[in-house]
Order: structure tokens, then sequence, then C-alpha cells
């Protein structure tokens, strides 16, 4: 058997996320999985880099799989033309390539970009309803800015996760915290980014930072609340937990995939 590694984007609206689970929930590993059948029936499960809550879209998923040997005639151009003719609409397998059987995107995971958009807008946007989080407030993105620098660098992130999260190490590594512009009107800033980079993450923690980030830019929470939570490790000390629709997997960086065949190249 050999492996395939793919790129899969999708939007996450209409996904109960991206683990597969019992009962007629509809997931991205369900689906992907299902299409993978159509095509090698003898096929392994998917497994995936990131498992990506209800509502949270990706552009750049990493997931595996094993090929069976009655499959090694498909190239990497036939998965990805042929995956996409069986997925539906909402989710494309972007490129593919071959890796070692048995390669997991999570071990090999080096870092991921996480994007969390906010609509700076009064009035409701159809068009960006299920993409980013419509906030219809003042921010003072300076104070933002300044918030993003304090999380910077490797701290003990207890606060920055769910109830449901329950590792003993939560000790992580963020390398980049920022503001970024994506779009502007007369007013000013209209869409803005906050753009998380970091080797790894617990449940929650990029919604979690965007929330605190909107609530300090607001004026809910005084500038420091970050500092504040990583001394404390109490959840207590940030704020809200922001809506799951304004959440991206943007980019992973993977380890061990040089070499091999791949489309497009």
């Amino acid at each position: 058997m050999h492996g395939v590694l793919l790129t899969v984007a999708y939007d996450g609206e209409k996904f109960s996320g991206w683990a597969a689970q019992a009962g007629e929930e509809r997931t991205v590993q369900g689906v992907l999985a299902h299409a993978i059948a159509s095509m090698d029936p003898s096929a392994s499960a998917p497994r995936g880099v990131s498992r990506t809550d209800a509502g949270v879209h990706a552009e750049a998923q990493m997931v595996a799989f094993d090929a069976s040997p009655r499959a090694h005639a498909i190239e990497m151009r036939g998965w990805v033309l042929g995956l996409c003719a069986a997925l539906p609409d909402d989710v494309a397998v972007r490129a593919a390539r071959q890796v070692p059987a048995g390669f997991d995107p999570r071990v090999a995971s080096r870092g991921k970009r996480y994007r969390y958009r906010v609509l700076l807008d009064q009035v409701r946007d159809p068009l960006w309803r299920s993409r980013a989080w419509r906030v219809g407030y003042p921010l003072d993105l300076e104070k933002m800015s300044r918030e993003c620098a304090r999380i910077v660098g490797t701290h003990d992130f207890r606060a920055f996760r769910s109830a449901r999260d329950e590792r003993t190490n939560t000790e992580r590594t963020l390398t980049r915290v920022a503001i970024e512009t994506e779009a502007r009107d007369a007013a000013g800033p209209r869409v803005i980014g906050i753009v998380v980079e970091g080797s790894a993450f617990m449940h929650n923690m990029v919604r979690i930072i965007a929330g605190t980030l909107v609530d300090v830019a607001r004026g809910k929470l005084e500038e420091g609340a970050t500092s504040r939570a990583i001394a404390s490790g109490a959840r207590a000390d940030l704020g809200e937990t922001a809506p799951a629709h304004g959440l991206t997997l943007e980019h992973v960086e993977l380890s061990g995939i040089d070499g091999g065949e791949s489309w497009p190249r």
C-alpha cells in the first residue's frame, strides 16, 4: 500500500465538524471517506490534521489515507479530479501527493495558521454571514494589536481552551498573532483578519483568542487580559468564545512530504 496526502478545502456551514460521528450527523471526514471508497473500496479511513468544529472552514485541511494495491494505477491527478467529481459542492480536493503508507498529518504537523475574520458593520451583510463574525460596535484596533503581542511566544495556555479539552500538557508556542485589514470602505477597515500561527492548538483556543481580542478592543475587558489569564490559568479572565463561522484553517506546515508524485505540481 502507499499513502495519498490530500489538501482539502471546505465551507463548514453545513457540517458538524471534521470528525465522523455516530448517527446522521454530516461531517467532512464522513463525506470524504464516502468519496474515497467510491474510487477505492479497500482504502483506509481518511486521517485529518485538525478536528475542526461545526461551522469552521478550511482552505488547507491536510488529509491522508492509504490506497489499496488495486488503486496503485490511479495517478495523483486522477485522485484530485475523481474525488472532486464525487464530493458535494461545499468540499473540494485542491491537491494530492504520494506519501508513505501510514503517513499521519497530525504527527507530521510543524505548525498551523488560522485566520479569524471579523466584519465591522452595524447592519448585517448576507455575503459575509457564514464567513465572518459581525461586530456592530467600534473596535480600537491599536488596543487589539497591542494585546496580540502579549500572547506571542511559549506560554501555558491552559486558560485558552474549552471545558471539553482535558489535556494535561497545555504549553503551546504562538509564533505570530496579528491583525490584518482585508477590506475597507469610506469609514475605514470593514473586514479584519485575526491571524494566529503556532505549533499546536487546544480546543477552541483560536476562537477564545479572537473573542478576547474583540472584548479588549471594545473596552469590555481591560488591556492585559491575556497576560493575566496566562498567569492565573483562569478561563474567567478571558473574553467570550467567538462564533465558529468566522474561523478558517488556512495553512499547515508538514514535515516528511518531500519527493513523490504530486498534482498540481
